[in-house]
């Protein structure tokens, strides 16, 4: 009995040690009969008593080993609930090893064991301001995971803080956590819905997916919360993980369907009105032709769905390809919904589950569009490998496929299923060719002889399909076919399926007039066995009867009344009913009513043909993918697909409001846009149509090198309102002003006497900058480190743009003539689709000329022709970057920027921005710059300190930072009444040049100096 013991024990080892550790320590000295007091219908109290202790002891490796161990099991599926208690106590753990498994232990059992997990919901608060992303989403999923209304109002302050989390992946943690709030409190709804909508203009791919399910599991009905955040999701959508771009697929087919115009309707209209109205007026007939001939345009953001979805059709995950072809079938145009065929026959490779599901969609398609998949006809033949459900949908498809050129082959085929061993199979292949035989009229007859030769098929299940079949066929013309009928009748002998037998007697009955021998005979034979029959047999036997009294009473009168007493004492209420209403109807008495009259005409009545049709069309108005699809009827929580409008609604509401600094510019500018050529304006305008286009592919095909790349695109995707036409990419931490060239700020000397030249030669070197613009800008761009291959091609599609934006030099010189040499003119450089330029200003503040920049500048002759001018910079960068964050500092946040403007206390510093923000509820005082640890020649301009800050205020103050021409960081102390924080600040390359205006010809010449500098330089 020992021995049988060992094999259920849990822990490894030799058997007798085995068992004795699953009993007592002192049972290997005890007697059989204890060690088997431990089998298998006793429980062992003492089964985990090693991972408890080790939970409990000092040493993190042995609590690191049993959560370990622990979290095994709950993957091989076996319950740690009793550990539970053990486990929790380590929740307040330092070391993050053992505080992530804890995390993944409670997420599992901490909506079972409840009340021991309010214990800790302390623990799980502090655990939210952690400084590692991983606990704070972790402690979020457990809190979330703990069923208790109680702690409702903790949960939503939890995702509302979550939800502003600098961790994206915390964030989606909070949308994840949104659909347990809702479902466990639905009055929390509005609450939600502020922060989905939060969540909803989340630039992060992480966060896109988690937040639409959250969505449309708790306000699928307000759209306009999508309007936005549209053409962000359809520029998201490739980087986006897999599971997330199913719901938000599924998501934007719903939304299609309900903002954009039919692309169906087109075709609607033609067949509508290519007739001529009779009776309308000639007037009213020119208005509906003009409706009619209107040309169906499609709307740019309609475009962009199907644009940016179509690369997903090669992804790996099946979920996502047949999402993306649902979203073809119910959105695209039907010319565009056969590319997603190819897709879908490659998913026909995965495994049985995926096929099942993949051909139950084809089989709807198949029969709206035959063609999609002809061409992938030889997909559909049966594997004997497949399994029955497989088989019958192939089958289906097959049947749905066929027509008048590959009819022949299908039969073929038809005829190796009928010889299968799979009878419900072979059944299902009879089925098919009777459904061929219908819709293709010319190959009826031979479908119908072939279903004649299985009538002497020796199994009894095909001879039984075949029968029903033909008794369908029969029905569309019985007159040609009255030795079919005698055949059939004589199987009655050896056939005993219901249905076939019910069938034959069926079609004797119909066509009785046609056979009148067999028929008063055929009913002879099975009134002997009416007793043994089934009750469909039964109901059969008994119109059988009824139709020959009518016809031929003489040989039948008799023989009718006996089934009919038969039938009278039957145990079924049905054939009981049946009896007494023929006996009525055709049996005359004084009790007969008026309808006896016609019983021959009620019994003996045309039966209209039947229609055989697939199974499938009756699951046409469930969307495709769905699981209300698969089981043709409505799941839970399934949302139906609204008709397309018949007008769209305003398009303006998928705008997204960009400040732009350049209004002002794009007014002056379009003076000048107006003056120029026809010609010219038509080949800019087709050449921007062409990168607009390329722009898409590229969009729709590649991924941005960074995040700050993909944002700034997604900004400008979403200015354009109707294109969605992408500009220039660049990162806006390394991105130059237009017009900057490679002059250090600190080694720059400006001469006076320069900046105070004629105002002829400004405009001239205006015009010699618009000239040089592009090759600045390829300049700057190539020694920018952060650029990616799309800031690359956007660089060259800006220089071509320029390019054709130029007019002839003739025009520009008389241009230059007429206008009068003021200090607002404008470079005649179409710069709509760059950063606005600020006018060319000089700054009137002393300069200091340095033995340096004074070598610099030695071999640089300036003429009246040629001027530099220190500018006000192009572009200054909205992006901020973080100097402290709120956890690190304790509620004191601070982020900074470079404005790019004169710094006030010294002409050779930097000016920085710093922007502080009290996060906490308490003030927090006496804020100022500590100890300052410096490279060699930095210098620092701290900010005068700020006595206090109330709870949620933000006050800005500026720094002045003498870098001296290094990228090195700056390093000191942010201080506060009570703590001090290190901070740093690392210049940009970019940040360290002073913007200035030179002519083209300067600009060459100081750049061949530098480069003969650095040559010999090199050499010495």
């Amino acid at each position: 009995m020992s021995t049988n013991n060992v094999g259920y024990n849990e822990q490894a080892g030799d058997a007798q040690p085995e068992v004795g550790q699953e009993a007592t320590p002192t049972a290997a000295s005890s007697s059989s009969s204890a060690s088997t007091a431990f089998g298998l219908f006793s429980s062992d109290t003492k089964k985990n008593e090693d991972l408890k202790q080790m939970l409990e002891s000092s040493k993190d490796s042995a609590k690191l080993d049993a959560m370990k161990r622990i979290v095994g099991m709950i993957a091989r599926g076996k319950n740690a609930s009793e550990l539970f208690p053990s486990v929790v106590k380590n929740v307040a753990s330092k070391n993050i090893e053992i505080k992530k498994l804890v995390y993944v232990y409670l997420m599992r059992y901490a909506e079972e064991q409840q009340d021991l997990a309010l214990l800790s919901i302390s623990t799980f608060q502090r655990a939210l301001k952690d400084p590692n992303q991983l606990i704070r989403a972790s402690a979020l999923r457990v809190l979330s995971s703990i069923r208790v209304p109680i702690i409702v109002p903790i949960m939503m302050l939890a995702i509302k803080e979550a939800s502003a989390d600098l961790s994206p992946y915390v964030r989606k943690n909070a949308a994840h956590a949104i659909q347990k709030l809702y479902s466990l409190d639905p009055e929390q709804k509005e609450l939600l819905i502020e922060v989905i909508e939060k969540l909803l203009k989340d630039k992060s791919t992480l966060v896109a997916g988690s937040v639409v399910m959250a969505f449309e599991e708790v306000c699928p009905d307000r759209i306009d919360l999508i309007h936005k955040n549209y053409r962000k999701l359809c520029n998201l959508l490739v980087d986006v993980e897999e599971w997330g771009q199913v719901v938000i697929i599924h998501m934007l087919t719903r939304y299609a369907r309900m903002q954009f115009v039919s692309p169906w309707k087109e075709e609607g209209i033609l067949e509508e009105y290519s007739e001529k109205n009779f009776y309308g007026s000639e007037e009213e007939q020119k208005e509906k032709n003009q409706e009619a001939n209107k040309p169906y345009s499609m709307d740019p953001d309609h475009r962009l769905l199907i644009r940016n979805t179509k690369p997903l059709l090669q992804s790996r995950n099946a979920a996502v390809v047949m999402a993306i072809a649902q979203l073809y079938w119910h959105v695209a145009p039907k010319s565009e919904a056969g590319i997603v065929a190819k897709s879908l026959v490659r998913l026909l490779r995965s495994n049985r589950e995926v096929q099942y599901i993949v051909l139950q969609n084809i089989a709807t398609m198949s029969i709206q569009h035959k063609g999609m998949f002809v061409p992938y006809l030889k997909s559909f033949y049966v594997r004997s490998t497949d399994p029955t459900m497989i088989k019958t949908l192939k089958l289906e498809i097959l049947t749905n496929l066929a027509n008048e050129a590959n009819i022949s082959t299908l039969l073929r085929e038809f005829q190796t299923y009928v010889k299968s061993q799979d009878k419900q199979f072979a059944a299902a292949t009879i089925q098919a060719i009777g459904r061929c035989a219908t819709n293709i009229s010319e190959v009826t007859d031979t479908c119908l002889n072939g279903l004649v030769c299985l009538l002497s098929n020796r199994d009894e299940i095909v001879v039984a399909e075949s029968v029903v079949v033909i008794k369908k066929l029969l029905q569309t013309q019985p007159a040609h076919h009255g030795e079919i009928i005698k055949r059939m009748a004589k199987l009655l002998d050896s056939i005993t399926v219901p249905v076939a037998r019910a069938s034959i007697l069926w079609l004797t009955g119909e066509y009785c007039e046609r056979v009148p021998k067999i028929a008063p005979d055929v009913l002879r034979k099975l009134a002997k066995s009416f007793t043994d029959e089934d009750d469909l047999v039964k109901l059969q036997i008994l119109n059988l009867g009824a139709k020959l009294y009518l016809t031929n009473s003489k040989q039948t009168k008799l023989l009718t009344q006996y089934i009919l007493n038969l039938g009278k004492y039957d145990q079924s209420y049905d054939i009981r009913d049946r009896t007494r209403f023929i006996r009525q109807l055709i049996v005359p008495n004084e009790k007969s009513g008026a309808l006896s009259k016609y019983a021959k005409k009620i019994f003996l009545a045309q039966k209209p043909a039947p229609v055989l049709e697939s199974p499938f069309k009756d699951r046409e108005h469930f969307q495709l993918g769905t699981l209300s699809h698969t089981l043709n009827m409505k799941a839970n929580g399934y949302l139906e697909l609204s008709d397309w409008p018949e007008v769209a609604p305003d398009p303006s509401v998928r705008n997204v409001e960009v400040i732009e600094p350049a209004k002002e510019w794009t007014s002056i500018l379009g003076k000048e846009k107006k003056k120029k050529h026809t010609d010219e304006r038509f080949y800019s305008e087709s050449e921007e149509e062409e990168e607009e286009s390329d722009d898409s592919s590229s969009s729709s095909d590649s991924e941005s090198g960074s995040d700050s790349e993909q944002e700034k695109k997604e900004e400008e995707e979403d200015s354009s309102e109707q294109s969605s036409e992408s500009s220039s990419t660049e990162d806006d931490g390394n991105r130059k002003p237009k017009g900057k060239s490679g002059v250090s700020k600190k080694g720059t000397a400006v001469l006076k006497s320069d900046l105070d030249g004629t105002e002829e030669n400004k405009v001239e070197s205006q015009t010699a900058l618009a000239s040089s613009n592009s090759e600045s800008s390829s300049a700057e761009e190539s020694s920018s480190d952060s650029s990616s291959e799309s800031d690359s091609e956007s660089s060259l599609e800006t220089r071509k743009k320029v390019h054709t934006s130029l007019p002839p030099k003739k025009e520009e010189k008389a241009s230059q003539e007429k206008r009068a040499p003021t200090k607002q003119d404008v470079p005649l450089l179409d710069l709509d689709d760059f950063s606005p330029v600020s006018t060319t200003t000089s700054l009137h503040k002393p300069t200091i000329l340095t033995p340096t920049s004074a070598a610099d500048l030695e071999g640089l002759s300036l003429s009246s022709s040629s001027l530099i001018d220190v500018s006000v910079p192009a572009f200054v960068p909205t992006r901020t970057h973080e100097l402290l964050h709120r956890m690190s500092g304790k509620g004191l946040a601070a982020h900074y920027h470079f404005s790019r403007q004169p710094c006030v206390y010294n002409d050779q510093m930097v000016s920085v921005q710093v922007t502080l923000a009290n996060t906490t509820d308490q003030k927090i005082e006496n804020i100022h710059l500590g100890e300052k640890k410096l490279p060699t020649g930095m210098k620092v301009h701290v900010f005068n300190p700020i006595e206090s800050l109330e709870p949620g205020e933000s006050m800005t103050v500026s720094v002045g930072i003498d870098f001296c021409d290094s990228t090195q960081a700056a390093n000191f102390q942010l201080c506060t009444k009570d703590d001090q924080f290190s901070i740093n600040i690392q210049p940009p390359v970019g940040e360290l040049l002073l913007p200035v205006t030179m002519s083209e010809k300067d600009f060459k010449r100081e750049r061949d100096l530098q480069l003969k500098r650095c040559i010999v330089g090199h050499c010495c």
